[in-house]
């Protein structure tokens, strides 16, 4: 189980506002907090994998469960 600092509710936006709205719940993130972010959109999770490898964070696990996707990324 991974201990999640910061929950970000991002079902229903489409690309890109799941990522700009995690990047400002990230930026008043310490280094090494995790947030969770939820999205429905289908290109979220390479999104994410992308925008963390860019930013120096770290992507920790990636879920699906019906049509929601779960990432979990650890702020560098």
């Amino acid at each position: 189980m991974i201990n999640v600092d910061v929950f970000v509710d991002a079902k229903g936006l489409s690309c890109p506002m799941p990522i700009v709205k995690a990047k400002k719940a990230m930026d008043a993130m310490e280094s090494g907090q995790v947030m969770q972010v939820e999205s429905t959109d289908k290109g979220s999770v390479n999104d994410f994998q992308g925008w963390a490898r860019s930013n120096s964070h770290e992507v920790l696990k990636t879920e699906e469960e019906g049509g929601v996707y779960r990432i979990f990324v650890r702020k560098g």
